[in-house]
């Protein structure tokens, strides 16, 4: 447990040291802001609903996350770091889970960002605190499933761009998967249970429903057992 956390606490001062986690914050409030005040300083500024924006908001999730998790693993691999890491006495579980729980940590950063929308909305009336905080839950297991798709991706590649990629295409798969289920009720039975977008309605609207939630800590689990696998394929190879 001690070494996890002292991967997890090296990747979080690398995160900070690297400027594309900057740029990518940036890009994340740059645009939120605007939507933010296209959804409401510019629209309808007397209706207090935090998911006015929590859509768009999520929606920039696709790109953001696979530029912050290309660099988890593909980088101790170009480097050549990751000998030295393997045939240390960490195992690569801990090493895995330790670069996740890093990347859990940014993603609270960007959800403490997020938070200013919804304090700038309460100085004009009364907040739904509940729904409010259901809707964060919601941001933070889709994130947290969708960082584990990132550092699968960036096991599968010693270059950081090709994982990025990778990421955004699976991520994407996932997102729109519920609409190729719009003409034909037997795809929409088999496939939209999968869409890791329309998982979070539930949420979103207030309802703590345990099936979505086992859903994602099933699909976080299911891609951190991957990276595992994968990593500790390059490991004997």
């Amino acid at each position: 447990m001690r070494r996890m956390w002292a991967i997890c606490s090296k990747e979080l001062q690398l995160y900070f040291l690297n400027p594309t986690t900057y740029f990518a914050i940036a890009v994340y409030v740059l645009l939120s802001s605007y939507m933010f005040y296209v959804s409401f300083v510019g629209y309808q500024p007397s209706i207090l609903d935090y998911r006015l924006i929590l859509g768009n908001t999520i929606f920039m999730l696709l790109i953001i996350i696979p530029l912050l998790t290309m660099r988890l693993i593909s980088e101790e691999f170009r480097q050549g770091t990751d000998e030295l890491l393997l045939t240390s006495p960490v195992t690569v579980t801990e090493i895995v889970i330790g670069k996740y729980l890093a990347s859990l940590g940014l993603l609270l950063v960007l959800i403490a960002c997020n938070l200013v929308y919804p304090i700038t909305m309460s100085f004009f009336g009364t907040m739904n605190i509940p729904m409010l905080l259901l809707s964060l839950l919601a941001v933070f297991l889709l994130g947290a499933a969708m960082m584990a798709i990132g550092l699968f991706a960036s096991s599968l590649s010693q270059h950081q761009m090709v994982s990025a990629v990778i990421a955004f295409v699976l991520l994407l798969g996932l997102w729109i998967i519920d609409s190729f289920t719009m003409n034909s009720d037997i795809a929409q039975k088999w496939l939209e249970p999968f869409s890791i977008s329309s998982r979070i309605d539930n949420l979103v609207k207030g309802v703590l429903h345990g099936p979505d939630i086992l859903f994602y800590l099933t699909l976080s689990l299911l891609f951190l057992v991957l990276s595992i696998q994968v990593v500790e394929r390059k490991r004997w190879r």
